[in-house]
């Protein structure tokens, strides 16, 4: 017999029970009985989704406290109760002071890389220790037909030069 809350497709019917697991009844071809198997589920929000949640919720109330004590007069501020907060001049130094950081981080990490990278006469852009020369066909012990593919390995510059300029000789 079916419980009250299963959905039914044509090769099996999905049923939650209440005892905090979800079983799975998988009908047999005659109809005349089910076989269950269960199914462990994790019911309830993951801690991430909370995490995500809260840090959403704190983002936003701090967001509003800070556009409220750097825009409010002090005067509204003293009537609503509120008498010690931080002098006006933080609202702007502390934004100005984060993407001026930012902004020298992200260059100081460009130069890095500029320095760490070889220059383009240099033969270390060409060739390193796992450069491959291509085989020629007699290295080839195989005949061709057992190689449907050619090994890997590096083209070498003169014949992409040639592929690149060959219409430009003249």
């Amino acid at each position: 017999m079916e419980e009250p809350h299963s959905m039914n497709s044509p090769r099996r019917v999905l049923s939650f029970s209440r005892k905090g697991k979800d079983t799975l009844f998988v009908p047999n071809h005659d109809n005349s009985r089910t076989s269950s198997i269960a199914v462990s589920g994790q019911h309830g929000p993951k801690p991430s989704e909370v995490y995500g949640f809260v840090g959403t919720i704190s983002t936003v109330v701090a967001t509003v406290i800070f556009l409220i004590w750097a825009y409010l007069p002090e005067n509204w501020l003293h009537f609503v109760g509120i008498f010690y907060y931080p002098n006006r001049y933080w609202a702007l130094v502390v934004p100005t002071y984060t993407m001026v950081t930012v902004t020298l981080a992200i260059v100081f990490y460009i130069g890095l890389n500029f320095m760490a990278t070889f220059p383009p006469t240099s033969l270390t852009t060409i060739f390193d220790d796992y450069s491959r020369d291509a085989l020629n066909s007699s290295d080839l012990s195989m005949e061709d037909d057992e190689w449907p593919i050619e090994p890997i390995s590096d083209i070498g510059i003169h014949l992409i030069n040639d592929l690149i300029f060959k219409d430009w000789k003249s």
